[in-house]
């Protein structure tokens, strides 16, 4: 049978490789082979308005789940707030995966969300972010340094999806120095330690899971698995 093709959300960013340096559409490898190691094919989405609606669904129609990668901060005058100084973001990929998402969401395919994914998964459904955790908590466990992950539990609602997938606790790896403070029409099923967060869904479509740290990095296959049985 053919494996069913998932779509992954990409970045547009300054790159460098052997002897080139110029902006390159990107997306860190362990994604890809967690689609890979799910059983499915990953396919690239670069940023890209699409065009409109039409454009957005046109695409979906050809893909059989999304997977909504990390990355820059989301423009906050989408969910009605001033930018806080440490916020940076990326308006094309808003744009773009905000067109994808909305028409996954219409067309009902499973959707995954990874960090800055979940977080656009709650702006989507009406929801809003803190800008900057250390401001909340007094700390910067979250996001310890740069390019280095937090460690930390996180606790699953019982009944939920995401406890089925990680069981009632996880040790998890973030990253992130924003975070979901309302959900809008999604249904908060995790919780770190220290009550950030960590895990939303929808229970009552087919699979619409959002995570707030990165189990790909830590090659943690369950999440992308059970968004492809979603198929």
């Amino acid at each position: 049978m053919t494996r069913p093709l998932v779509g992954i959300t990409a970045y547009a960013e300054p790159a460098r490789w052997g002897v080139w340096d110029t902006r390159a559409v990107l997306i860190p490898e362990a994604y890809v082979r967690m689609v890979r190691e799910a059983g499915a094919r990953p396919v690239v989405l670069p940023p890209d308005d699409l065009g409109g609606p039409a454009d957005a669904a046109a695409l979906v129609g050809r893909l059989d789940g999304l997977v909504l990668a990390g990355g820059a901060d989301i423009e906050p005058a989408r969910y009605g707030a001033v930018a806080h100084p440490t916020t940076k973001t990326r308006p094309d990929r808003d744009a773009g995966e905000l067109a994808v998402l909305a028409a996954a969401l219409d067309a009902d395919l499973p959707v995954l969300g990874v960090c800055r994914g979940m977080e656009l998964l709650a702006v989507a459904c009406g929801g809003t972010l803190v800008q900057h955790l250390p401001e909340l908590l007094g700390d910067g466990r979250h996001q310890p340094a740069p390019g280095v992950y937090g460690a930390h539990p996180a606790r699953f609602a019982p009944g939920s999806r995401a406890a089925a997938v990680f069981g009632p606790t996880a040790e998890v790896n973030s990253y992130h120095h924003q975070a979901v403070d309302k959900p809008g029409t999604l249904t908060v099923t995790g919780w770190a330690d220290d009550d950030v967060v960590e895990a939303l869904e929808d229970p009552g479509r087919r699979f619409v899971l959002g995570v707030q740290w990165h189990p790909e990095e830590a090659g943690d296959v369950r999440p992308f698995a059970a968004l492809v049985a979603a198929i």
